[in-house]
């Protein structure tokens, strides 16, 4: 931050040629400046010295870690670009008493970031441009310099640590079919796949922001997967259900057919070992048949054909 101080000259060779000198900041004054997004300031405490030139130009330089807010846009997360405003605004004085300007060559702002601006892998800083801005502030124009930092977020590592594995368990879900509905491993592993998704659902709602603008397609997306797995899970239990339900039925009727058929099995391994074996029992039977009749003539000869 530079600044002229009109009542600061001198000629360098009146003073062994001294064109600029170092003095304590609160020798001087300084602008009231603040920068209007921040809410933390850094607790570092601030540079000691000004360097002063004869022709009484200030030179103050104070580098801070400040946090500020930033509006974002998150509907097409992660495949998102951000801008974020660095407004400086003096908090007292009018334009008549200080004018602010910036550097408007944006290009060199940005070649210039490129070489001291740090950010994390998640971010890439892609450009950053200058504008002034004068608002009426109670009666009187403050001047504002705005600085717009333009970053893209780094999608690859949400590709492969979100996206990708929602899709692979959607597979997996797909792949369920294959089992058999007769046992219960196919409901216990779609409801495993089913929790799965929710869990990665309460880790997209916390890299989110709260406030959004628009509901972001990713999260359409894992609706979009949540939902059809849902589906598949009800459809599985609906089948289950039928099937048991048709288990039950054929238990209860039985097969008249196959009963009349293993008694006539029956009647023929007991009493095909012998002639005499088979006429007691026919004789056995007609006798208990006909025992309530009287008139009923005992039959004298039995003839079978085996």
């Amino acid at each position: 931050m530079t600044w002229i101080n009109d009542y600061i000259n001198w000629e360098p060779t009146e003073f062994c040629g001294i064109s600029n000198i170092a003095v304590p900041n609160e020798a001087l004054w300084k602008p009231d400046l603040t920068i209007e997004e921040m809410i933390e300031k850094d607790k570092a405490p601030p540079s000691p010295l000004l360097k002063i030139y004869n022709d009484g130009t200030v030179f103050y330089k104070n580098d801070q870690v400040i946090i500020s807010t930033c509006q974002m846009h998150v509907y097409k997360f992660p495949f998102d670009t951000q801008s974020c405003n660095i407004t400086f605004k003096s908090i007292l004085h009018s334009d008549e008493e200080i004018t602010l300007t910036g550097n408007e060559n944006n290009t060199e702002i940005t070649m210039w970031s490129r070489h001291i601006m740090r950010t994390q892998y998640e971010w890439v800083f892609i450009n950053m441009s200058v504008h002034k801005k004068s608002d009426d502030n109670l009666g009187y124009n403050q001047t504002s310099v705005i600085y717009t930092i333009t970053m893209s977020r780094q999608s690859v590592l949400y590709c492969a640590n979100f996206l990708v594995p929602i899709l692979f368990l959607m597979i997996l879900d797909m792949a369920s079919f294959l089992i058999p509905d007769t046992g219960g491993e196919k409901l216990s592993f779609k409801v495993t796949v089913l929790l799965a998704v929710t869990v990665m659902q309460l880790i997209l709602n916390e890299i989110l922001p709260s406030s959004t603008d628009k509901i972001p397609l990713v999260v359409l997306y894992c609706i979009g997967i949540f939902g059809l797995m849902l589906l598949s899970l009800m459809e599985t239990i609906l089948v289950m259900y039928l099937l048991e339900k048709d288990s039950e039925s054929l238990e209860s009727e039985g097969d008249p057919a196959l009963n009349e058929e293993t008694k006539d099995k029956k009647i023929k391994v007991n009493c095909k070992n012998s002639l005499t074996v088979l006429t007691k029992c026919c004789w056995s039977a007609a006798i208990k048949d006909h025992e309530t009749d009287q008139n009923t003539p005992s039959p004298k000869k039995v003839r079978f054909m085996l």
